[in-house]
């Protein structure tokens, strides 16, 4: 049985890992090459690294902070913020990330997902869905790094993760925006339906606050991963102690 992962996420504006409530309101938290020294200490299994702003302000994301993070640590790198092409993905890869990730140039630009994909293969590429509900369905955003330039897609949640599948996506991150911040636990609702339309691994973003969070997105809504920000920089859950807590009710996970 494949292991489970634990992913630490660094959203990163301004040269700054920041935290907000549902995309809003972004509190500084510390130097990301700092916490990814401390992420990788503490046994996470991959980081995620979001320039949050980039795609809003028509930019690829800072490969210095890229070669930055490369240099401290020995886990595996998911990049994303702006990356638009196959020269834009190359250049992140180049860096030192092991993987890009897209969201808003792929709502914007579809093909680029098969694109990616033809060039890197499907196991580089992994498709980002910052997700809320709206009228009782759930409806993709974009732009969600900057406020006033978030927007709703006229894209339902369910159908983009499929067509994203479908176009070679190697994975699906879904950040389900109602949830991010609150520390109420993951969307399991909103998991559980994409885990049933898709087949390539799926890693669950908002809402993590205490372990049992983990678990229940884990054996209840079947995702490959979870992922967690504020609660891991502000040291409220340890990632070994998560872990082993994890290991004890039967979750294959790697201490």
């Amino acid at each position: 049985m494949l292991t489970k992962r634990v992913i630490a996420c660094l959203d990163v504006r301004d040269g700054r890992v920041v935290k907000g409530v549902q995309f809003r309101n972004h509190e500084d938290l510390g130097n990301p090459v700092e916490l990814a020294q401390w992420y990788c200490a503490q046994g996470a299994d991959e980081l995620v690294f979001y320039d949050i702003t980039a795609s809003a302000e028509d930019r690829r994301v800072d490969l210095g902070w890229i070669s930055a993070l490369a240099r401290v640590v020995d886990i595996p790198i998911c990049v994303a913020g702006g990356i638009r092409s196959v020269e834009d993905a190359r250049a992140v890869l180049h860096a030192g990330a092991d993987k890009i990730s897209v969201n808003s140039p792929a709502l914007a630009r579809p093909e680029l997902i098969s694109e990616l994909a033809r060039e890197f293969g499907v196991q580089c590429v992994t498709v980002g869905v910052d997700s809320r509900r709206v009228d009782g369905d759930f409806w993709c955003y974009r732009n969600t790094g900057i406020e006033s330039k978030m927007s709703r897609e006229n894209r339902r949640t369910l159908d983009w993760v499929c067509e994203a599948q479908e176009r070679g996506a190697g994975e699906i991150v879904l950040n389900c925006m109602d949830s991010d911040g609150v520390g109420g636990g993951y969307d399991l609702e909103q998991l559980s339906l994409v885990r049933d339309r898709i087949d390539i691994p799926l890693v669950a973003s908002g809402g993590a606050r205490v372990a049992a969070h983990f678990q229940d997105a884990f054996q209840v809504a079947r995702v490959d991963g979870a992922l967690a920000a504020g609660a891991f920089h502000r040291r409220e859950l340890l990632i070994p102690t998560l872990k082993q807590l994890l290991k004890n009710e039967g979750i294959p996970i790697r201490c």
